[in-house]
């Protein structure tokens, strides 16, 4: 089936109007918001694209959606049903790399709308994050085994397996040091893995880790969702941690701004946080009550988003939205140095 197109009129919130100053915006000075036309889509993961135009997931839909800085979408309809798209990044070869959460297959979509599908080895893997590595590679997590995947632009597949049990893959970035940085959720620790694919973890006196971004202080940055803080860790191995002033915010998504400032979601609390590099924290309220905040990660090679990893899919009434969370709370992350 070919591409649907629509026009401006779209609800889909572009929170990069919010990173372009130093300062929290103020409600009234909320960002214009563009509804995807295919209901219940769930836009989840986004992407900027080589053409200029910025490229995202439809979760619940099964679709690669496109939207021009005009607001024009375009809709692309995915080979394998179900698949449950999340993270999305540009990959070195000028397409779109993304995950099929569902059906275990890592997917690429040229600028013109061709889909090619790789199926991953490990069964079952819930691949989550991806991001595009140093090496011209694409680098992804795999939640439910434990894997961190790394696939070739000629869908060729490895993957490490992960020394800590049942850790959680979650978020994914390149780090300033040429190796790459994830979140182990379950096992509250951070993990690096070279491109040839030495792993080594950091334990972090904090839980339920989340997205990961490369900030412009040469540290990674991020989110821990049942401690409430903003983590920082070095190349070196040495962690700062700062609360979150709003109490059980649900830190989750992270991104580094054009500010040099540090970006983040508090999905629970309904706010975007901010955290400059010496660790002041200020707070915005998302200017809607039922807004959802969806996740965005950054890469080196520019803006990607992903999902979270879900402990099941959603069904009936809750197609419209990404699982493991309510409805208020959607989460924005970002992997990448932005």
């Amino acid at each position: 089936m070919g591409p649907v197109h629509w026009s401006s009129q779209l609800v889909f919130a572009v929170l990069v109007a919010a990173l372009a100053t130093s300062c929290p915006v103020a409600s009234s000075e909320a960002a214009v918001v563009t509804s995807v036309p295919t209901a219940g889509g769930a836009p989840y993961g986004i992407a900027a694209g080589p053409d200029g135009a910025m490229w995202f997931t439809e979760s619940s839909r099964n679709k690669i959606g496109r939207i021009t800085t005009a607001g024009q979408i375009t809709e692309f309809i995915i080979p394998t049903a179900q698949s449950f798209p999340s993270g999305i990044a540009a990959g070195p070869d000028g397409a779109l790399w993304f995950c099929e959460s569902s059906t275990n297959k890592i997917g690429r979509i040229t600028t013109t709308g061709k889909f090619t599908e790789f199926v991953i080895p490990t069964a079952d893997s819930d691949p989550d994050a991806i991001v595009a590595g140093p090496d011209g590679a694409l680098w992804f997590t795999e939640s439910d085994t434990n894997k961190i995947g790394r696939i070739t632009t000629a869908g060729q597949i490895s993957e490490f397996p992960i020394p800590t049990a049942d850790s959680g893959p979650y978020g994914i970035t390149v780090g300033p040091d040429g190796a790459l940085w994830f979140t182990e959720s379950k096992a509250n620790k951070i993990g690096r893995i070279t491109t040839a694919g030495a792993i080594s973890e950091a334990a972090i006196a904090l839980s339920d880790l989340k997205g990961i971004v490369a900030g412009p202080d040469g540290a990674l940055w991020f989110t821990a969702w049942n401690t409430n803080t903003i983590g920082r860790i070095t190349t070196a191995g040495k962690v700062t941690e700062t609360p979150i002033r709003t109490a059980d915010s649900g830190a989750d998504g992270i991104v580094a701004g054009p500010d040099g400032a540090l970006w983040f979601t508090e999905a629970s609390a309904n706010k975007i946080g901010r955290i400059t590099t010496d660790g002041q924290i200020t707070e915005t309220r998302v200017p809607r009550a039922t807004a959802t905040v969806l996740d965005q990660e950054t890469s080196q090679s520019g803006p990607t988003v992903r999902c979270g990893s879900p402990s099941t899919r959603p069904t009936g009434s809750d197609a419209s939205r990404p699982p493991g969370r309510s409805p208020s709370s959607l989460r924005l992350s970002s992997v990448g140095s932005g």
